[in-house]
C-alpha cells in the first residue's frame, strides 16, 4: 500500500459530464490505499481462505427480482462484445449481454479462464464482494474523494492523472480504447482487454491503473452532482461520504430500487467517442448488483 498523506484539492470538473460537477475543494485525512487493483491472484487466495461465493456466481432469487423471466434466474454476469455494426450509441444492449457462467473465474464467459491473468485485475465484482474481501483484508473501500486524492496523484486540476495531454510523448499512459467504440479496437496501446496492473506508469504517488483497466468501486452512495463549493475557508468539506442511500435510486428506473455506488477511473472500454471518463474527476453510478468484465476495486486503510 501507499501511504497517501492529508490534502486539500479540487474535486470535480466543469469541463465534461455535468454528474462531475462542480468543482470544489474537498479535506481527506491521510491515508493508505492499494498500489494497484486487486488482481486475480489476490482474490484467489481470499477465496481459498474463506469459501467465499461472489454475487455472480449465484443465481437470482425471483422474490429479490418480481417480474424476471424465469430463464433468466441463473448465475452470471454481464460480458462485452463488440457488435459487428452499431445503430445507435444509445442502445448498450448491442454490446453488453448477460452471460450464464461468467464471473471472476471466467471473465468472457463459462469456457473461458484466468490462467495466465493471475496478475490482472479481478473482475465481475458486485459492491458486496468488493465489501467481504475489504473486511477480510482488514482494509476498506476508499470513499469517493479519497479515491479522487490519490488518483490525482499531487496534479490539482489537470484533466488526467499525469497532466493535461492524453499522451505523453506518443506514449499511451493507461490501458483504454482506441478507435471506434465499440466495433473498432486498434489496441494502440497493446492490450483489448485487461492488462497486467502495472503495465502502465504511475502517477505522481506511484499508484498504478487509477485511471483505465477497470473501474474501480467506491463506498459512495451515488449523487447526481457535487454540492456547491463553500466560499470559506473554514467550512471545506472534510472526508465527505456520499449522498443518502434513497438519492442513489435511478430516477429513470423507479420501479427498481437498488442502490448505486460510485465508480471511478474509467476502464479498457472507455473511448474518446462514447465514454470520456478515463480522468480522475469521472464517476459513474452503478447498481451495487451489478457486476461486469470491466469493474474491479482496490482497498484504502485510513490512518486513526
Amino acid at each position: 500500500m501507499v501511504r497517501i498523506e492529508r490534502g486539500i484539492f479540487q474535486m470535480g470538473s466543469n469541463n465534461h459530464y455535468p454528474e462531475e460537477a462542480p468543482v470544489h475543494p474537498v479535506a481527506v485525512d491521510s491515508f493508505f490505499i492499494d498500489e494497484t487493483p486487486v488482481t486475480n491472484r489476490q482474490f484467489q487466495a481470499f477465496v481459498d481462505a474463506t469459501g467465499y461465493i461472489t454475487f455472480a456466481e449465484l443465481a437470482p432469487d425471483l422474490a429479490q427480482y418480481p417480474g424476471a423471466l424465469p430463464e433468466m434466474l441463473q448465475a452470471g454476469s454481464l460480458v462485452f462484445r463488440p457488435p459487428v455494426r452499431v445503430l445507435s450509441l444509445q442502445d448498450w444492449g448491442q454490446w453488453w449481454s448477460f452471460c450464464f457462467g461468467a464471473n471472476w473465474r471466467h471473465p468472457l464467459g463459462p469456457d473461458s479462464s484466468t490462467d495466465g491473468q493471475e496478475d490482472h485485475p479481478v473482475v465481475h465484482i458486485a459492491h458486496c464482494d468488493a465489501e467481504a474481501y475489504a473486511k477480510w483484508a482488514g482494509k476498506s473501500l476508499p470513499t469517493e474523494a479519497e479515491w479522487e486524492f490519490a488518483a490525482r496523484g499531487g496534479l490539482d486540476g489537470v484533466e488526467f492523472a499525469w497532466g493535461d495531454e492524453f499522451t505523453l510523448g506518443g506514449h499511451h499512459m493507461a490501458n483504454t480504447w482506441q478507435g471506434e467504440f465499440p466495433h473498432q479496437n486498434l489496441t494502440l496501446d497493446g492490450y483489448e482487454r485487461t492488462s497486467p496492473v502495472g503495465s502502465f506508469p504511475p502517477n505522481g504517488y506511484g499508484l498504478y491503473d487509477m485511471i483505465g483497466n477497470v473501474w474501480e468501486w467506491t463506498g459512495d452512495f451515488y449523487r447526481p452532482k457535487h454540492d456547491a463549493p463553500t466560499q470559506k475557508a473554514c467550512c471545506i468539506p472534510e472526508n465527505p461520504r456520499g449522498g443518502p442511500e434513497r438519492e442513489s435510486y435511478d430516477p429513470c428506473q423507479p420501479e427498481i430500487r437498488v442502490p448505486r455506488k460510485v465508480l471511478k477511473g474509467g476502464s479498457h472500454l472507455c473511448a474518446a467517442n462514447y465514454c470520456q471518463r478515463y480522468r480522475p474527476a469521472a464517476r459513474y453510478a452503478q447498481p451495487i448488483d451489478t457486476s461486469t468484465n470491466h469493474v474491479g476495486f482496490r482497498c484504502v486503510v485510513r490512518v486513526q
